[in-house]
């Protein structure tokens, strides 16, 4: 590990994980000048599920400090439909917060976080296993700053949409 700014992961320190975009992108610049590899992610993380999990530790293998973006309620609802997300954002910042491999989290009201990666420039930014790199619109970007786009590993049978309409008897 580098002499990245550290942290002791854990529920202790949920809130202070959660930054607003403008404090995220100063806290990156302090991690990447200490020398961090910086992994990017994001998604509506809206049933944590042990997918999540197992991707989430595999994306943290990949660098120093984990970033995880996730959609505002607006966003998923946009997305996913007006009966998601089950779990308010700040719910759901707050338990990924509390992941040990996640360092930073922060909310993106866009469709995709483009922006934020502009912002941000992470060194890789990563998807789940049922992603393809060239269809990700979010690739073009990072690889135009010199990143890396890279898709992980997927656990076979955890989909957050149908475990909800498992819970709903659908």
């Amino acid at each position: 590990m580098s002499d990245a700014i550290e942290s002791d992961g854990g529920a202790d320190r949920g809130s202070e994980a959660v930054l607003p975009r403008g404090l995220l992108v100063e806290t990156l610049r302090r991690h990447r000048a200490a020398g961090a590899r910086i992994v990017f992610t994001n998604g509506c993380f809206d049933v944590l599920h042990a997918g999540h999990i197992a991707y989430l530790d595999e994306a943290k293998r990949l660098g120093d400090i984990l970033v995880v973006a996730v959609n505002s309620d607006r966003s998923v609802r946009r997305l996913k439909g007006p009966d998601r997300p089950v779990n308010a954002e700040g719910d759901r910042c707050a338990v990924l917060a509390a992941l040990r491999c996640v360092d930073h989290v922060t909310i993106f009201d866009e469709d995709t976080p483009a922006e934020l990666l502009r912002a941000t420039e992470p060194d890789l930014y990563v998807k789940g296993g049922d992603y393809q790199p060239e269809t990700l619109p979010e690739s073009p970007i990072v690889r135009a700053y010199g990143g890396e786009v890279r898709v992980l590993g997927y656990l076979a049978d955890h989909s957050t949409s149908a475990m909800i309409d498992r819970i709903r008897g659908r």
